[in-house]
């Protein structure tokens, strides 16, 4: 106990108590800010991007982050600072057109329906499906002492069987696609559909790799898009929130 005392005492209170506020390092790559004005049709951010995550050019210029592995390559490449990848980290949607951005983004839309079903508990099965396992780290990070996921009600479980949704992570290898689809099976419904990660959302940089089935996601709506590569529990969590309501 002593030794429990002394732990407590050195390391004090670790939980980040106000997730809705709290933020990142400066370091940390999120939402472009992007001035279009600026941009002289050069296509150098266009070509060097590896996952084709830079939608239009000129002064209609948009970055789909659904795609985007935030290299920051383009910001990098640009002479003119057209593109600036900021720290701001909360970039989780409900549609995957609103993912395709100019600068802003037209985010979450919670409904009465989700409140009301999951609002006060939310079980997740976690699904690695071809990933590298970053984003399968973040998503358990989301659950440590610091974030603490657990206290708004939201954990991932063992089984399908007491999920009420499954979080994607990968491009969906063809190894993965019938594992996938029976788990998603095995949930009851109303259940919800969460993709996390370049790769789950758009196949990242496996996107045109002939190893990866994404009929899943030709099949069952996509509730919530949580892009990042890999995505930070902080962004995961404020969209989970924002999601429920």
């Amino acid at each position: 106990m002593l030794e429990t005392i002394k732990c407590i005492e050195l390391q004090k209170n670790q939980v980040i108590k106000d997730i809705k506020n709290a933020t990142v390092s400066d370091s940390f790559r999120g939402l472009p800010k992007i001035c279009a004005e600026k941009c002289t049709n050069c296509e150098k951010c266009k070509n060097i991007c590896p996952t084709n995550a830079i939608i239009e050019l000129g002064a209609d210029l948009s970055i789909d982050l659904g795609r985007c592995i935030f290299c920051g390559e383009c910001e990098r490449i640009c002479g003119s600072d057209v593109i600036k990848l900021s720290n701001f980290h909360k970039i989780g949607s409900t549609l995957r057109d609103n993912l395709i951005t100019k600068g802003e983004l037209d985010s979450i839309k919670s409904t009465e329906f989700i409140k009301k079903t999951f609002g006060r508990s939310l079980k997740l099965r976690q699904i690695s499906a071809g990933g590298c396992n970053s984003c399968e780290m973040e998503l358990g990070a989301c659950s440590n002492a610091n974030f603490d996921m657990g206290r708004f009600g939201i954990e991932f479980v063992a089984s399908p069987r007491h999920a009420d949704g499954v979080v994607i992570t990968g491009p969906i290898t063809k190894n993965m696609a019938k594992a996938l689809e029976d788990t998603y099976q095995a949930i009851s419904e109303p259940k919800i559909v969460i993709l996390v990660g370049a790769c789950a959302i758009s196949g990242g940089i496996y996107q045109n790799s002939e190893e990866i089935n994404r009929e899943f996601l030709e099949k069952h709506k996509v509730d919530l898009y949580i892009p990042g590569c890999p995505a930070h529990p902080l962004t995961i969590i404020n969209a989970i929130l924002d999601f429920l309501g």
